[in-house]
């Protein structure tokens, strides 16, 4: 009975690690080694699934242990030694593990980069559409009529919730109520140079603001995003790379040993 649970043990922990093997060529399908977010993608598979193989191993030193202790089974020289190339493959297991740790952080960097830059030129966008509404505002303001049209158009399609025969959702509703309003207060205040003045200043300072709020909430989850990514797959490698390590070196050496006990 103790040889069938350690067969039994063996033959899943080397499903387990075959199994590990076989997502690690699969998963990371189409291979884009040159792309970072390809690389992020896999290290962060890879490490997750990094305690597949482990309970591999484990299984298997188990199922070595019963045999060590199953004193119906006589040794054989000859039976072939499973446990060398398991520790062997936990050894290399433990540098791959280590190594992802630096490329992980770097890929993470880049992608950060790259999203701070977007959001940074998002901002650089958003101050041009601000200075081209400004420019919009201060020329209807000297256009009364034009100014009325641009009124009389957010009233109609605020009344009918419809713009070019599509419906609006509650958020587009909304700014066109504010833009309404806005236009409905410049139009009084153009009649007035000095208070029209003092109120675009308001409205440009208005909009800047909102726009570096945004921008500091986006960098922001940007930055957390990242140190999310650094904690998680960091620690978690190097967690799998001491124990993986571990298990291969103190396995070798005590194969050493015992060999050189025997001989």
């Amino acid at each position: 009975m103790n040889s069938f649970t350690s067969l039994c043990l063996k033959l899943t922990g080397l499903v387990f690690i075959l199994s590990f093997l076989l997502d690690g060529f699969i998963l990371p399908l189409p291979y884009q080694f040159n792309q970072s977010q390809w690389q992020v993608g896999f290290v962060t598979t890879f490490v997750d699934r990094g305690i597949v193989p482990l309970l591999g191993i484990i299984l298997v030193l188990i199922a070595y242990w019963i045999d060590a202790n199953n004193k119906d089974v006589i040794p054989r020289k000859s039976r072939f030694e499973l446990r060398w190339p398991i520790f062997i493959f936990s050894t290399l297991l433990g540098l791959v593990f280590l190594l992802m740790i630096p490329v992980h952080i770097n890929n993470i960097n880049q992608i950060k980069n790259n999203a701070l830059t977007q959001i940074e030129q998002g901002v650089d966008q958003g101050e041009g559409q601000i200075q081209a509404f400004l420019a919009q505002v201060n020329t209807l303001s000297q256009n009364p009529q034009r100014l009325d049209q641009e009124i009389s158009q957010r009233t109609q399609v605020i009344e009918t919730g419809r713009f070019q025969g599509q419906p609006i959702n509650t958020e587009q509703l909304q700014t066109l109520r504010q833009q309404r309003e806005q236009l409905t207060n410049l139009r009084d205040l153009s009649k007035s140079p000095k208070e029209f003045k003092q109120k675009l200043d308001e409205i440009k300072n208005q909009l800047q603001t909102q726009l570096q709020e945004r921008r500091k909430q986006a960098e922001s989850q940007a930055n957390l995003e990242a140190l999310k990514q650094w904690l998680r797959i960091g620690i978690q490698s190097m967690l799998l790379s001491i124990s993986y390590s571990l298990i291969g070196w103190l396995g070798i050496r005590e194969l050493g040993s015992m060999k050189k006990r025997s001989a």
